[in-house]
């Protein structure tokens, strides 16, 4: 994945930027100091991607400063997770802003253009599991992945699973998502040949204790291939995913 400090460097040598003027971009603050908060603004250059705004926790106007800072730096794409809705009808009010509830996820200023190499699978293992594997999936498609999505699919009939075996044999990254006994990532890891990203959800009765119990089945998966990310962390995996499927040769 190609990073701005990379494409700053090219442009320096084709001509296309000054030397003068791409020393003035490296010398700017690595943060916006908010009081706050402490924007990243060179998370791009580092990681390739930028900074995430995670939405819980923060009060409204936390997270319209946040925004202002990033916008006024030339972030012009913004991921919010974790944004509940009466903070999203405030925000539109100021900002563009795309939000899908069931995923608790806002965007401003669209996805980026898709450029993985391959497609990526967000199977659940129940309906109940959608919401973790939205925020998974927009956070993918938002870093410019092709995503299919797989819901309800769990291991109680497996009929529905291997009725999408195409598209799970085809895929370049999976991320499984279920809750109760979380079987499905082992059942998934069996059955491709790419990396499987599992995800516990906290659904399920007293016994599963909020999702510990699809996590260490996960994490004690017989499959190979199969890591685990925290339990509902559909954006970990999301972010993952992509980072997997923008993978390119170093050197």
């Amino acid at each position: 994945m190609k990073t701005e400090i990379r494409d700053l460097l090219e442009g320096v040598k084709n001509g296309a930027v000054s030397v003068d003027d791409a020393l003035l971009k490296l010398k700017k603050a690595p943060f916006d100091d908010l009081g706050f908060a402490k924007v990243d603004l060179h998370r791009k250059i580092r990681q390739g991607e930028a900074e995430v705004v995670y939405g819980a926790g923060k009060t409204t106007e936390q997270i319209s400063g946040i925004v202002a800072a990033m916008l006024k730096n030339g972030q012009d794409r913004i991921l919010i997770t974790r944004l509940s809705p009466e903070s999203a009808d405030a925000l539109k009010q100021e900002y563009s802003l795309d939000y899908r509830q069931d995923a608790r996820v806002a965007v401003i200023g669209g996805a980026a253009a898709q450029n993985g190499i391959g497609k990526i699978v967000f199977a659940t293992g129940g309906t109940s599991d959608i919401p973790v594997a939205e925020e998974a999936a927009v956070t993918a498609e938002f870093f410019g992945n092709d995503v299919i999505r797989l819901y309800d699919v769990g291991v109680a009939g497996l009929h529905r699973l291997l009725s999408h075996a195409d598209e799970i044999m085809s895929a370049s990254v999976i991320v499984a998502v279920a809750g109760m006994e979380g079987a499905l990532a082992s059942v998934v890891g069996g059955l491709a040949d790419c990396p499987v990203i599992a995800v516990p959800t906290s659904v399920g009765y007293g016994a599963s204790f909020g999702g510990l119990s699809a996590l260490l089945s996960m994490l004690n998966a017989c499959a190979s291939g199969v890591s685990v990310v925290n339990i509902d962390n559909g954006f970990g995996a999301g972010y993952l995913a992509s980072m997997i499927n923008h993978m390119e040769v170093k050197g």
